[in-house]
């Protein structure tokens, strides 16, 4: 996986983890929606990389 791809990645997944938990404090139920909904397309993307990484070798 390309390094930069790769911490794009877990950076997305990070800041939506942030996001849920935030909204969780808050009590602010779109917010955390929305940072769950980013884990899972920072997760989706992470899973693709590898998928494409491993039919390269």
């Amino acid at each position: 996986m390309g390094a930069g791809k790769k911490v794009k990645n877990v950076a997305e997944t990070t800041k939506g983890k942030m996001k849920e938990t935030t909204g969780k404090a808050v009590g602010n139920e779109s917010l955390e929606a929305e940072g769950r909904g980013e884990q899972a397309l920072g997760d989706a993307k992470q899973a693709a990389q590898k998928a494409k990484d491993a039919l390269k070798h």
